[in-house]
């Protein structure tokens, strides 16, 4: 070897190290754009009827927010293809308009359409026990279920399992 290009020898092997440790992108700080990504979709809990009991289903979200207005429309629109396939099926009946609900705190309304019959127990408890597990305090939320100029009911998610169980509701005039 050469006395010149043993010379040059460390400057060819540092720019050969400085050429393949470089990926070419620049370099950037932290970017601030919003939550970390966690690589697990939200689900909403959800009551159904399995068995003639009353059971909590997780459901994926696969798009937009999750919350107590999301979780009672899925509810009312009864079981998914797979949750039926898995024997789900539902006591809440087809509505003749759009339920209204709203959250105070700890308390969650739910405003059924007028003519909406009064429901089973069952049927409330699916109802009650979704409202209540989409709300801010899933154990002790409060929750009204009323037809305007017919009826009302309360109950809450402290008698609502995660897996399984029965709300009580009171009926009310």
């Amino acid at each position: 070897m050469s006395p010149a290009l043993r010379s040059s020898r460390p400057a060819l092997l540092f720019a050969t190290a400085l050429l393949l440790s470089s990926c070419g992108i620049p370099e950037t700080g932290v970017v601030e754009t919003g939550e970390p990504a966690t690589g697990i979709r939200p689900a909403q809990l959800l009551y159904f009827v399995s068995e003639g009991a009353v059971v909590a289903v997780h459901r994926q979200v696969v798009i937009g927010p999750v919350g107590v207005e999301t979780a009672v429309e899925a509810v009312l629109e009864g079981p998914d293809v797979t949750e039926r396939r898995r024997g789900m099926t539902t006591e809440l009946p087809r509505l003749t308009g759009d339920a209204t609900v709203g959250t105070d705190g700890g308390r969650v309304t739910v405003e059924l359409p007028v003519g909406t019959r009064r429901l089973t127990e069952t049927a409330l408890t699916q109802l009650i026990c979704t409202a209540a597990g989409a709300g801010p305090d899933k154990t002790s939320t409060k929750v009204t279920v009323t037809v305007p100029d017919a009826w009302h009911t309360e109950g809450s998610g402290e008698t609502c399992a995660s897996a399984t169980g029965a709300a009580m509701a009171r009926l009310l005039n």
